[in-house]
């Protein structure tokens, strides 16, 4: 899901960090108000294993790559995507200066894609249906349909630029997704579960606000 320098237009690049611009500002905002002592080691614990599952990439055809993204994960349990903005630019700064993973032109689409679309849908998916089924449940399948979703606009954004025909590009990138946001869904849950039972006081859903 990583998209490289070169596979979007300069114009459509500055598009997109122009919606990282903003976004920053409201989750530095949102991070002075609400990161304290003791969330910050858990933000960064997030971010240090958001960091290596994105490492896990597999190529798909017409496509960038396919990995899991964790976005959900960090929305849901500081229930804020400001949190996955603020990971998700470092993480994948770090990854395209570093190991090339991604590209600095393409920075304000990758965190689009996985912080802020998958944040949004990862966490309001939550929202919506933990009073339904219960919060584990609500957690896998938010982050599940928040990969997908993540994958879809990634493609989208890569049509529009005409890096492949979206014909092509759209059902590769979803195909591939669908199955890998089984693993995230399996993968968020446990890490919620373990989070809640050692920790529950680093979750934001355990003092009230969910």
């Amino acid at each position: 899901m990583h998209i490289p320098d070169g596979f979007i237009p300069v114009a459509q690049c500055v598009v997109y960090y122009v919606i990282l611009i903003v976004a920053l500002y409201f989750s530095v905002k949102w991070a002075r108000s609400n990161l304290d002592e003791k969330r910050i080691p858990l933000i960064a614990v997030l971010a240090a294993g958001i960091f290596a599952i994105m490492s896990m990439n597999m190529p798909i055809p017409f496509g960038t790559s396919g990995h899991m993204v964790g976005g959900a994960l960090v929305a849901i349990a500081f229930l804020a995507p400001e949190a996955a903005v603020l990971v998700f630019t470092v993480v994948l700064l770090i990854q395209a200066l570093i190991f090339g993973d991604g590209g600095i032109t393409a920075l304000g689409a990758n965190v689009l894609n996985m912080a802020i679309i998958g944040g949004f849908v990862g966490l309001y998916t939550f929202k919506g249906l933990k009073g339904i089924i219960g919060k584990y449940p609500a957690a896998g399948v938010a982050a599940w349909l928040a990969t997908v979703i993540a994958a879809f606009a990634c493609a989208i954004e890569m049509g529009i630029a005409g890096t492949f025909p979206m014909n092509i590009g759209i059902p590769s990138m979803v195909l591939y997704h669908f199955f890998i946001g089984i693993i995230e869904a399996v993968l968020t849950v446990i890490v919620l579960v373990a989070l809640d039972k050692f920790r529950p006081d680093l979750l934001a859903w355990n003092e009230g606000d969910a």
